[in-house]
């Protein structure tokens, strides 16, 4: 019989409770907070790294990682979602997809291992032989984790996995850059997803003590699985449309202007997954409590994306009008081809923070199904853009990427709204002026830094520019659309911190 020692709170029903909404929130500054602190170590190690390795370096891994990135997705088998929605489970349904990991995770590292070489010739590339098989391990590593973390983040623990993807993180950075600067070359970037899935394999186990049971088949486990299905089928459909422009461009272009875009996607994706991948596995842990009372459902989704879009917008605007200098600073004048390919992939952010929440209202509605037709949908219609793109090279593929996620983003909204009653009226009227206020800023500061401050040093330059950026912002979204809830709920949630850190023997 499966163990649920230390597990108090993983198996009560999935529900309601007095302060979820600001339980919510003080989970999300956590977890934001903390995956900004995992994207400062990423983005150190990455500065570290791309002055010690070579883009050739970066090209052949970031070829192997394309191509093996799917097996979390697939070993999940969206799993975690369903275990985190679900309003009643047990322990035996739990150990159930423990042990169904397991097996996928199996199976995938079989696979890996017998076509390593034929990858490494279809490339031209010997050294992708042994990096793939050096990877394979993470996929076992992947499959420990994935029903402990799920059931950590039904409990809302949300500051424990801030804590061990936090130490894992900096854990794997710190051996990658040792290894590099000792003359281990490309193997370095091997070695920190390898380090990384151990430590948080580890972590995860000592932080919940639930240890899997026998496997026992059940109506009730066939109905997770199934769930977990529809989910797989949206995750391998975006995985596709996301890998096969690496895929494409290193076996079309070469390994070389793969780095570059490699480089560049790279802190782009970091970036946006401060504030995509934490509100993701809150939302879906509040809204799915939400799901009997549909109107508290809906004012909490509005809020969330509202205060969502209304920091990601000026983010990614500023970024996109820094990109060439911020490249340069970071990784130094030899990959300043990736600072043009960081701007256009900003100015995407702005409505890519947005259309990747659209994974909050499928998850919460119990509608997998229709998640896993929306990414059939949207993986046609960017690879019909990349295929329009590649013959420009890599500038070409980041342009139409980034128009096509203009046109894709209401849309993918409003089919993930339309169970709970949600409309592209609700959509415009909650991101709207946000989005507008992004690319307003967004031209703002390109205009103002090609004509007045292409003289002022990098530093300078990102500076100003960046400011005008948000000055622009505000003046758009506070002064003409009146816009200021998001900014009064950030900062009565900063009060609650703050009153959190008094000595009550202080406190009036």
């Amino acid at each position: 019989m499966s163990s649920n020692r230390g597990g108090e709170g993983y198996f009560t029903e999935n529900k309601a409770f007095a302060g979820l909404g600001r339980a919510s929130l003080h989970s999300g500054v956590i977890f934001v907070i903390a995956r900004g602190a995992n994207i400062f170590v990423q983005l150190a190690s990455t500065i570290l790294l791309a002055r010690i390795l070579s883009p050739h370096d970066f090209g052949v891994v970031a070829v192997v990682l394309a191509l093996v990135a799917f097996a979390p997705l697939l070993i999940d088998l969206g799993t975690s979602e369903a275990s985190t929605q679900k309003t009643l489970i047990t322990p035996d349904q739990i150990s159930t997809l423990f042990w169904l990991n397991v097996a996928i995770s199996l199976a995938l590292t079989v696979l890996l291992i017998g076509s390593s070489g034929v990858i490494a010739r279809i490339f031209g590339e010997p050294s992708i032989t042994g990096v793939a098989l050096a990877l394979s391990v993470t996929f076992v590593l992947t499959a420990m984790t994935i029903q402990h973390s799920a059931l950590m983040r039904r409990a809302m623990q949300f500051h424990r996995i801030a804590m061990i993807d936090i130490s894992a993180n900096l854990v794997g950075s710190v051996v990658s850059v040792a290894l590099a600067l000792t003359g281990w070359g490309l193997w370095s970037l091997v070695a920190k997803p390898i380090v990384t899935g151990g430590w948080t394999a580890a972590a995860v186990w000592i932080n919940c003590r639930w240890v899997p049971g026998r496997p026992r088949i059940s109506p009730d486990a066939k109905e997770l699985v199934g769930f977990g299905l529809g989910v797989t089928g949206f995750t391998m459909t975006d995985y596709l449309a996301k890998s096969a422009d690496r895929i494409a461009i290193g076996y079309f272009q070469g390994v070389g202007p793969l780095g570059y875009f490699q480089n560049a996607f790279t802190i782009y994706a970091n970036v946006l997954s401060i504030l995509t991948e934490p509100t993701h596995n809150i939302a879906v842990a509040t809204l799915s409590k939400l799901r009997n009372d549909i109107a508290a459902l809906k004012r909490t989704w509005e809020t969330a994306l509202s205060t969502l879009s209304y920091f990601s917008a000026p983010a990614f605007a500023i970024l996109a009008v820094i990109g060439q200098d911020f490249v340069v600073l970071l990784l130094g004048q030899k990959w300043a081809p990736a600072g043009p390919l960081l701007c256009i992939f900003a100015m995407r952010g702005i409505v890519h923070s947005v259309e990747r929440t659209m994974g909050w209202l499928h998850v919460a509605a119990g509608r997998a199904d229709r998640w896993m037709w929306w990414g059939v949908y949207s993986a046609i219609i960017q690879l019909l853009a990349l295929a329009a793109g590649l013959p420009f090279g890599v500038t070409g593929v980041a342009t139409s990427y980034t128009v096509v996620m203009f046109v894709l983003f209401v849309p993918a909204l409003v089919y993930s709204g339309r169970p709970v009653g949600i409309h592209a009226g609700d959509v415009l009227r909650t991101v709207g002026p946000q989005t507008i206020g992004g690319l307003v800023a967004a031209a703002a500061g390109f205009l103002v830094e090609f004509e007045y401050l292409t003289q002022l040093s990098p530093l300078l330059r990102i500076f100003v520019s960046g400011m005008v950026c948000l000055l622009t912002y505000l003046a758009v979204v506070v002064g003409l659309f009146r816009i200021t809830a998001p900014l009064q709920l950030a900062f009565s949630v900063l009060h609650d911190f703050r009153r959190f850190r008094t000595p009550a023997g202080s406190r009036p």
